[in-house]
C-alpha cells in the first residue's frame, strides 16, 4: 500500500510539473522584442536595419566570382502586417530597401563609378517563419526590381534586374537577416550590365523602435 502511495504521489509531482512547464516554455509570438518568448511586436510597427557592422551588400556577376557592385550602407524598413502565436509565419511589408550610392563602388571593367541603386516596385511581402526562413515576394503581376546606374568611359548606363523572389534567414543571435547569392536577370542594360547578378547582404540589427526583434 506504501509503495503504490508513494508511486502515485510522485506521478501527480511530474505532473504538476509539467503542467507548471507549459506556459513557461511558450514561445509566445513569431516577432517579439525582449528576446524570445518576449513582448510581441505590435502589427503596425515599423522594423528597420542596416547593414551589419563591418559588411557590405554585394551584386556580383556570378555566385562564387567577385566582380560587380559592392555598398557599404544600406538599410531596409518593413511594416509588420501579421504577428501569429509561434510556431508560425509573421508577414511584414517592405516599404522600403536603399543604398547609398556614395558607399558603393564597381569593379567591373570600364566602370568608373555608381551613380545609383533603386530598388522598384515596392512594397513587396515579406513573411518570416518560427523555423527563421524569409521570403520576399512582390505584389501579383510585378517582379522584384532594382535599377542600378553606373558611370562608364562611354558615359552613364543603367542595368535593370529583376528576381522572381527572394529567400534569406534570420538569426536570433544577432537580431540579423541574411541573404546569400540570390540571383537577379538582366532586363534591360548595355553589353557592361553583366547578365546576371547574385545579390549578398547581411541585416542587422532589425529592430523595433530601437529593440531588437527575435524570430520564434
Amino acid at each position: 500500500m506504501r509503495k503504490r502511495t508513494l508511486l502515485a504521489l510522485a506521478g501527480t509531482v511530474a505532473a504538476l510539473g509539467l503542467t507548471a512547464a507549459g506556459p513557461a516554455s511558450a514561445a509566445g509570438a513569431v516577432l517579439t522584442i525582449g528576446g524570445t518568448g518576449g513582448t510581441a511586436v505590435a502589427v503596425g510597427d515599423t522594423l528597420t536595419a542596416p547593414l551589419a557592422s563591418g559588411t557590405s551588400a554585394t551584386l556580383y556577376s556570378s555566385a562564387t566570382g567577385t566582380s560587380g557592385v559592392t555598398c557599404t550602407s544600406s538599410q531596409f524598413t518593413a511594416t509588420v502586417t501579421g504577428n501569429p502565436d509561434a510556431p508560425g509565419t509573421a508577414t511584414e511589408s517592405v516599404t522600403g530597401h536603399t543604398f547609398d550610392s556614395s558607399s558603393c563602388t564597381s569593379n567591373v571593367m570600364g566602370v568608373l563609378g555608381v551613380s545609383g541603386i533603386t530598388v522598384d516596385h515596392l512594397p513587396y511581402t515579406a513573411t518570416v517563419g518560427s523555423d527563421g526562413t524569409l521570403t520576399v515576394l512582390p505584389a501579383a503581376g510585378s517582379t522584384i526590381q532594382t535599377t542600378v546606374k553606373l558611370r562608364t568611359l562611354l558615359g552613364s548606363i543603367t542595368c535593370v534586374y529583376q528576381a522572381p523572389s527572394l529567400t534569406g534567414k534570420a538569426d536570433n543571435a544577432d537580431s540579423s537577416i541574411s541573404f546569400t547569392n540570390q540571383r537577379f536577370s538582366k532586363v534591360s542594360g548595355s553589353g557592361l550590365c553583366f547578365a546576371s547578378g547574385y545579390f549578398t547582404a547581411k541585416y542587422a540589427p532589425v529592430t523595433d523602435g530601437g529593440a531588437p526583434v527575435s524570430v520564434n
